[in-house]
């Protein structure tokens, strides 16, 4: 019990874990760090990396949709209906931030970090976006919501 309540104690944040997977440069240092959170903290995680403009990931579904994929191709949810519904307000939570106050026509790639506890999902996107490439922005985002 003590031992518990000392690794609940200094578990790292699921907002924190999360943005720290979609920061991850290497695909090494990413299964480290998903190793590492569920081996010390029982932390389940998840990555994907897509690119594309505003247009074709937002108004299409294809981040939304890389982002169930990656969720239930790593064990992250299940496929339940409350945990899909879940994911996909922490994903549009996180994705108000990267898509805000740009063109349409700007080209992105960006890296998805999930994590969860069983109980919060955490959905951090990091990435790059650009009408020309003298003109590059970095942006990040964070949704957290209950499952």
């Amino acid at each position: 019990m003590q031992e518990q309540t000392r690794v609940n104690k200094n578990r790292p944040s699921l907002e924190r874990s999360a943005i720290r997977l979609a920061l991850t440069e290497t695909r090494e240092e990413e299964d480290k760090l998903k190793k590492f959170l569920l081996e010390a903290y029982d932390m389940r995680s998840g990555v994907t990396e897509l690119g594309g403009t505003e247009t074709n990931l937002q108004h299409t579904g294809k981040l939304t949709n890389s982002v169930l994929a990656a969720a239930f191709n790593t064990g992250v949810i299940p496929k339940d209906a409350r945990k899909i519904h879940a994911l996909i307000h922490a994903t549009l939570e996180a994705s108000n931030s990267i898509f805000i106050h740009n063109n349409s026509n700007a080209s992105y790639v960006l890296k998805i970090g999930l994590t969860t506890d069983t109980e919060w999902i955490a959905v951090a996107i990091y990435g790059r976006s650009s009408l020309h490439p003298l003109l590059e922005h970095a942006r990040v985002g964070l949704g957290f919501m209950h499952l």
